[in-house]
């Protein structure tokens, strides 16, 4: 599964394509398939996000998470200091395991 990511223009938050708009969780994030590029290119057009890829992901019980290590902290938050996290959605859901 592919989804994408990229950065907040006005916040710089971390942000996920939801399949009509961003969010900063990436429990929210929806499969992208042939229309990711132009996703993209309308998206930085409209100025909402910056630096926005495609990213690869996986359906998991906690819901929607990147593969790779750099976008699981990406999706997180900063590692240095717990209080920083960014929290889930659903706070009955617990914390996301990296």
């Amino acid at each position: 599964m592919k989804i994408l990511t990229g950065n907040d223009l006005k916040s710089g938050d971390v942000v996920w394509w939801t399949g009509y708009d961003w969010s900063r969780h990436v429990s929210d994030a929806a499969p992208v398939h042939d229309g990711a590029t132009d996703v993209i290119a309308r998206e930085i057009a409209r100025r909402t996000v910056s630096d926005a890829y495609i990213v690869d992901a996986e359906k998991t019980d906690a819901g929607v998470l990147p593969v790779h290590i750099k976008e699981k902290i990406r999706a997180t938050g900063p590692t240095v200091r717990a209080d920083l996290k960014l929290a889930p959605p659903d706070p009955a859901a617990g914390n996301w395991v990296i």
